[in-house]
Parts: structure tokens; C-alpha cells; sequence
């Protein structure tokens, strides 16, 4: 298994810690979605697992390596959400707990690997304390999360919270022209800004089923503007995903910028024309209603249940048209 070069050295130092009889038992790895936060969770379960470890990897000889090349090793258990669910309970967990306090079945580690904590219902979250408090012999966890000040003080107070950050853009970008598709590097740096840094997620964003339809929301705005009809975006930006409202926020950010002065700053480099376009329409201050009237929006897209998310995206675009027409007066205000 080759690491992305970006991994290459936080997985050097946990690993380091291990060899060194220094581990903790509890690895919480936190990092936003792209970063290849799972990719190193299955380096390091892969090395732990192991009966043979070589200085820096898994040997993949052994019984063990070849159970988890197969993906049914019986001591490695691998947390996920099954089909329709929105949560894992509490009796996942309790599940987990009677099978990790049994003797291990290849007489190694055990592994547990849950990518996403979040997913745990309130339940499950005090069950896994429970255990994490007092852990079986031999037994790792390999917990993950985009956002740590989101969890519970006490679970973190068991863990070793390890920061995965971004690369650097030049690293990013230096991977993303060394895939098999050759990307503009207008385009690649565009992707790379917009997804906070982490190469995996620009490059899901520069597929073209994807990145086209960011392409055909740019043309529906720059249309929009030209005729001051913003209720012909409503059918780009409603949907299953909340992805077209960020980008929507990161083009008034970036109209903000211009005006600014801040050109080299822009996340969305590749619609400079565009993004001019927004600068002129707007004042600074009716831009800056707008960027908080669309966080709210994105809120309560995201955190309201059942909310009718076509009728909140409606009044929304209501609302830009009228910043149009009365850039210093807003009787809708959300």
C-alpha cells in the first residue's frame, strides 16, 4: 500500500510511537472530508494486524495480512453505517464490546476502525467511553472526525487527537497533475480551494459529472445577473447535497475580495469574469447581507429537520432579487 505524499510523514511519527511501545490506544485523527483520513486508518490497521511487521509496513505474508488483504479478518472490525441507516446505535457498539473482550482469534491485535465518530448516537458515544476507559488487552482504536471541538470533552480526554491538516497547495496541485487525467491547471487549483486544501476531494470534484455542474451553475449565475431573475437558479441548487449552496458562498466571498483588492486570494480563479460581475452589481455592504443571509440558509438547509428546502431556497433567491433592485433596503431579512 503507497501512501499519498501528504500521509507519508504523519504516518512515519504514529507509527513511530507504536515501535516504540508508545501508543496510544486510542488514535482520534481529525481532518476535513478528502484528506485521505481513511486510506491512513487502513495503512496503520494493516501494520498493527500484522504478525511479522516489517521496520515501516506490513509484511503481507503472513496469515494475518492475507486475512486483511481479503477483508475478513476476524479481529479487525471496521464500524460503518448499514444500508438506510442514519446512525449507529448503541447496540453496535455493545456487539463490539462482548466480541473485543473474547480472545483473539489469530492470537494478535485487534483493530477497531471508525472513520466517521459523528455517526454514533448519544447511546453509543457513553458506550464507547465505557470501553475506551478500560480497553481490552491488545486492542486499538482508530477513531476519526472533521471536527474535534464538536465532541464530547471526555472522549477526547481518552484519546491522542492527531491533526491531519491539508498539503500545501503546490504538493496538491503536484499530485493532481500526476493523475491519469491531465487537468487545467486553472481548474485543479479552482478544485483544490473550493475543497479546503484536500487533493482526494478536488480530484472527485474535477470529474466531470460533478464539475460540470458547478460550470453550468457559474453560466445559470452570470444569466441570472445579466437579467436579474434569480429564480431561474432554483433547479441547480435544489437538491440531495448542500455542495451548490457552498459554492454559491464562495463566489460572493470572492466578490468581497475583489473589491477588496485581494485578487490573488480568489477561490474560484477560474471565473474571474464572473465574480467581477457580482463586485459591480452589489455594494460591499449588500454583499455582506447576502454571504450572512446565505449561511443561514446553509444552516438550516443542513441542521432543520423535515424543512421544506425548495420553499427555503425560493425565498432566499426572492431575497437577492430584491437586493437588486434596493441595494439599501431589505424588508425580508431572514
Amino acid at each position: 500500500m503507497r501512501l499519498y505524499p501528504w500521509l507519508e510523514s504523519h504516518y512515519l511519527n504514529i507509527l513511530t510511537s507504536y515501535q516504540q511501545g508508545k501508543g496510544h490506544h486510542a488514535l482520534l485523527l481529525y481532518s476535513q472530508k478528502g484528506n485521505g483520513k481513511a486510506f491512513l486508518f487502513q495503512a496503520l490497521s494493516n501494520w498493527l494486524m500484522c504478525l511479522k511487521p516489517n521496520t515501516i509496513i506490513n509484511c503481507g505474508q503472513c496469515h494475518s495480512c492475507q486475512l486483511m488483504n481479503a477483508g475478513n479478518h476476524p479481529d479487525y472490525y471496521k464500524i460503518e453505517l448499514e444500508k438506510e441507516q442514519q446512525s449507529i446505535g448503541v447496540e453496535t457498539i455493545r456487539i463490539l464490546i462482548e466480541s473485543l473482550y473474547s480472545h483473539p482469534h489469530q492470537g494478535g491485535a485487534k483493530v477497531v476502525s471508525l472513520s466517521h465518530i459523528k455517526l454514533l448516537t448519544k447511546q453509543g458515544v457513553n458506550a464507547l467511553l465505557k470501553m475506551l476507559e478500560e480497553p481490552p488487552e491488545e486492542t486499538y482504536f482508530l477513531l476519526g472526525s472533521r471536527d474535534k471541538s464538536c465532541l464530547l470533552p471526555t472522549l477526547l480526554s481518552r484519546c491522542l487527537c492527531w491533526q491531519l491538516p491539508s498539503p500545501d497547495e503546490a504538493l496538491g496541485l503536484s499530485w493532481l497533475q500526476q493523475q491519469k487525467e491531465t487537468y487545467p491547471i486553472l481548474a485543479a487549483r479552482t478544485a483544490l480551494r473550493l475543497c479546503g486544501g484536500a487533493p482526494l476531494a478536488a480530484l472527485a470534484l474535477l470529474q466531470p459529472a460533478c464539475w460540470n455542474k458547478r460550470q453550468a451553475l457559474c453560466v445559470a449565475m452570470r444569466e441570472a445577473l445579466h437579467h436579474r431573475d434569480f429564480l431561474t437558479l432554483l433547479p441547480f441548487l435544489n437538491g440531495n447535497e448542500d455542495v451548490p449552496l457552498h459554492w454559491v458562498l464562495t463566489l460572493l466571498i470572492d466578490a468581497l475580495k475583489l473589491q477588496q483588492g485581494a485578487q490573488a486570494f480568489l477561490v474560484n480563479a477560474d471565473q474571474l469574469n464572473l465574480i467581477t460581475a457580482v463586485a459591480m452589481h452589489w455594494t460591499s455592504l449588500t454583499l455582506h447581507r447576502q454571504v450572512q443571509q446565505w449561511l443561514h440558509c446553509h444552516h438550516q438547509w443542513s441542521e432543520v429537520s423535515g424543512i421544506n428546502r425548495k420553499l427555503l431556497l425560493t425565498y432566499r433567491l426572492l431575497n437577492w432579487e430584491w437586493d437588486m433592485s434596493n441595494p439599501y433596503t431589505h424588508p425580508w431579512t431572514l
